[in-house]
């Protein structure tokens, strides 16, 4: 598990990442565009949500959940980004 720090910045790295790819897909493919927004709604409501629970954290046990929580959701975010540029 990482430390506050480390951790927000792996959140941060992860949304700027699928946001980012997320808007080139809109410019090139259009009709991709409604997805992709959906997709960054998604993050940006995941990321409110890893960044409110790290500041509420008071123990180890806490960052180590939004640890395992923040995997899985990234994990599940590049899912969805690679589905949506093969389709």
């Amino acid at each position: 598990m990482a430390n506050k720090r480390t951790l927000k910045k792996y959140i941060n790295a992860m949304v700027f990442d699928v946001i980012d790819e997320c808007l080139y897909l809109q410019e090139t493919q259009e009709e991709k565009a409604e997805k992709a927004e959906q997709l960054i709604e998604e993050v940006v409501s995941s990321y409110n949500d890893l960044i409110a629970r790290i500041n509420t954290g008071k123990n180890k046990a806490d960052f180590n959940a939004v640890w395992n929580d923040f995997n899985e959701r990234s994990e599940g975010f590049l899912e969805k980004l690679n589905a949506l540029s093969a389709e």
